[in-house]
């Protein structure tokens, strides 16, 4: 099996995740070239912890390099993601794919007419309750996800839709796979220039509709969604791992039969004792069982394995232009509301 070299675009947080991971990646085949950063002084810092030459622009990369993350702020990314593309060098870029739908659509071509591979790093979808969520194969009908956290000085570049909100606006989407009819959001700057909260609702060709509330100027991160079927309720905690189910089981209109003579029989000052049992003894309750690979470790393994076999990627940049479409709906309401 040859073996792939790996650069990283941008030592700052995220870039140092992307740099452990693929040093760990050499039993796999991967080798951690370079870390790249206009702060030579940081990228040595990651380097010397991870390995790899420490550079301080793209240009000195070497020829033979084979795949690179690109961990630079957002209104970066077309500018430093297109010469790698042109080289013929498998990129991941971190969502959003860039910062105008105009750059990103740029970058998406250029990657189909280069045949290189371009994934972008919507993350959530390597999440374990993701991947549990979509093994049900679900029809969901409503959707409403809340994405909070406190405010990190990061990503300042960019509002909350682009920060936080897009990683559900890719879930939506990726679960919702109906044409999005309609987007009506509200939001506002609070601690930056941009907006730092926003709550919007999408609805779909298909009748199905979804509520998506994002803050970065929350005391407690919240990562949490829940999907409803016609005969499914699904909760989701991305910041736990966790996945919980109830569901209508086939026997559902003969439980329900039961229970509604069960109640009929019973006195109303006694009905608030048994609401609760007769409730459960609906509905089918589970936990779901989720693996615990780490979702970033996930990514970039999927990337990996794209890069060596040519198969899509996971999340292809047409995908990451879905989300970035709706993203710019919602930020045209926000900006025709403003606070």
């Amino acid at each position: 099996m040859r073996r792939l070299r790996a650069a990283v675009v941008g030592a700052g947080h995220v870039g140092r995740q992307h740099a452990r991971i693929y040093a760990g990646m050499a039993a796999g085949g991967v080798e951690l070239a370079a870390v790249v950063d206009p702060d030579l002084a940081r990228a040595t810092e990651v380097a010397g912890r991870h390995g790899g030459r420490a550079l301080e622009s793209c240009e000195q990369l070497d020829a033979d390099l084979d795949l690179a993350s690109v961990c630079v702020p957002t209104r970066l990314h077309r500018e430093v993601a297109a010469p790698l593309i042109e080289r013929g060098i498998a990129v991941l870029v971190e969502k959003p794919l860039a910062a105008r739908l105009d750059e990103a659509r740029a970058l998406a071509a250029l990657a189909r007419t280069r045949g290189v591979c371009l994934q972008v790093g919507h993350v959530e979808r390597f999440n374990p309750a993701l991947r549990a969520a979509r093994r049900l194969a679900l029809e969901p009908r409503f959707i409403e996800a809340h994405r909070l956290a406190p405010f990190s000085f990061r990503s300042a570049d960019v509002g909350v839709v682009h920060d936080l909100m897009i990683h559900d606006l890719d879930i939506v989407l990726h679960l919702i796979r109906s044409p999005l009819r309609e987007v009506r959001a509200v939001g506002g700057a609070l601690l930056s220039p941009h907006e730092d909260i926003a709550s919007a609702r999408l609805e779909f060709a298909d009748g199905a509709v979804a509520n998506l509330t994002a803050s970065r100027v929350s005391l407690a991160p919240m990562r949490r969604t829940r999907v409803f079927s016609r005969d499914v309720f699904l909760s989701l905690d991305f910041g736990k791992k966790y996945a919980f189910l109830a569901r209508r089981p086939r026997d559902f209109d003969a439980r329900l039969a039961k229970q509604w003579a069960r109640i009929a029989a019973t006195p109303d000052e006694e009905l608030p004792l048994i609401a609760a049992t007769a409730f459960r003894g609906l509905i089918e309750f589970e936990e779901l069982e989720l693996d615990d690979e780490e979702p970033l470790q996930a990514e970039l393994a999927s990337f990996v394995r794209a890069v060596r076999t040519g198969s899509p990627p996971e999340v292809s940049a047409d995908e990451a232009l879905r989300a970035l479409e709706a993203a710019e709906a919602v930020l045209e309401q926000i900006r025709s509301r403003p606070w």
